[in-house]
């Protein structure tokens, strides 16, 4: 019996760094394959111009804990992922980049007013109602369609995603689309 301890001993051990081995392989795999491809204000207009798609404008700052969650829980599900990359071009703006953003002939700059400041083109695209998170929406014609502040959860995403996505938008209110 004192023999049979050290030798279950090791296997329990082999056992757990193989499960932790592979738990971290799977981790890793998620990660690549569940991923959206978020592009910079520039990156999207420019795809735009040879292949014109509605865009999502995720609007945060990185002191936001809400937008840090919509990041893990939200924009990781694989449906809004999937409605994500067939509709739109996903846009991530840090509302309080100090980088210039050039759009339309325009340089929009930081602007150090307020608590912490905001660049331009977050502000004008909010319409001065700095509220994080803030999801834009914008036509092919980089024209607003709308904008919904607030944390979603997956679910409430889709909703929205859908309705901005198959175009619902230009025909009901999204109560009457949503059912309410």
């Amino acid at each position: 019996m004192k023999k049979l301890l050290p030798i279950g001993l090791i296997i329990c051990a082999i056992g757990l760094f193989y499960s932790f081995k592979t738990a971290d392989t799977v981790v890793d795999s998620q990660d690549i394959a569940g991923k959206l491809k978020w592009y910079s204000w520039e990156e999207a207009v420019e795809l735009n111009k040879s292949h014109p798609k509605k865009f999502i404008v995720d609007i945060y700052t990185d002191w936001c804990g809400w937008c840090k969650v919509m990041d893990k829980k939200t924009f990781t599900n694989a449906k809004v992922i999937a409605l994500i990359e067939k509709n739109f071009y996903p846009v991530k703006l840090n509302a309080e980049q100090k980088e210039d953003i050039h759009f339309q002939g325009k340089v929009f700059k930081f602007q150090g007013k307020g608590r912490r400041g905001a660049n331009e083109l977050a502000i004008a695209l909010l319409e001065g109602k700095m509220s994080f998170p803030s999801i834009v929406y914008l036509n092919k014609k980089l024209e607003k369609i709308t904008v919904s502040p607030g944390y979603k959860k997956p679910d409430a995403m889709i909703k929205e995603l859908k309705y901005i996505g198959d175009n619902h938008y230009l025909t009901k209110k999204f109560a009457e689309f949503d059912g309410k």
